[in-house]
């Protein structure tokens, strides 16, 4: 993903980028990752990859088109690259197997799972501020910036919670932990990767189709 990624920022063919998410959907199709959830990010995207490509369209100069098609194929390139690993790897495995290939700290690891986990509750704490705000007759709108200060307040006031919790389970930072969470990554896996990488690098740089 970040091979790839890093590369299409640079690249100006249509072309790869068509093929980029063609693969990209293949492996999510292989993966059984939810459709419904693919298809409502396509959706919500559609609006930016119009904006793009109306953009240059309007706006642009020397081969608009070209340069409108390459924007506009580029969100969706984006978003297809990042679901494979959001779609397909929960959030626990990713920050798990980034403490043990790239030694990210442990204590922030746990302390975004922590994070993570957090989230049903700060919904419900959305909602319960809001209701509580109807009750006094004031209403909160999700832009207004009083609302989203007193889900921060709360949230502070959960991170010494959160830190008790932490340290009631054995977490001490910057002590050894013993790791039973195993991620092996064979050498041909790697060598897919890289083969991946040098093939679009091949095609978007030196062959450069359209």
């Amino acid at each position: 993903m970040l091979g790839i990624g890093l590369q299409i920022t640079f690249a100006h063919s249509v072309s790869t980028n068509i093929v980029v998410i063609f693969v990209t959907c293949l492996y999510l199709c292989y993966c059984k990752a939810s459709g419904k959830l693919l298809i409502l990010t396509s959706l919500y995207a559609f609006p930016l990859a119009l904006g793009s490509w109306w953009s240059f369209i309007m706006f642009g100069t020397g081969d608009v088109w070209h340069t409108a098609w390459i924007y506009a194929s580029r969100v969706y390139a984006y978003l297809y690259l990042g679901a494979i690993v959001t779609l397909t790897v929960s959030v626990k495995n990713i920050l798990l197997s980034l403490s043990l290939h790239l030694k990210l700290s442990s204590t922030f690891v746990y302390g975004l799972l922590a994070s993570f986990n957090l989230l049903g509750r700060i919904k419900h704490q959305y909602k319960t501020i809001r209701y509580s705000a109807m009750m006094r007759g004031t209403t909160y709108h999700f832009w207004n910036p009083s609302l989203y200060l007193r889900v921060i307040i709360v949230a502070l006031n959960w991170s010494q919670d959160l830190a008790e919790a932490m340290t009631s389970q054995g977490f001490t930072e910057g002590a050894a932990r013993t790791l039973t969470y195993k991620d092996n990554l064979p050498k041909w896996q790697w060598c897919l990767a890289t083969f991946l990488i040098l093939l679009y690098f091949v095609f978007s740089f030196l062959v450069r189709p359209w």
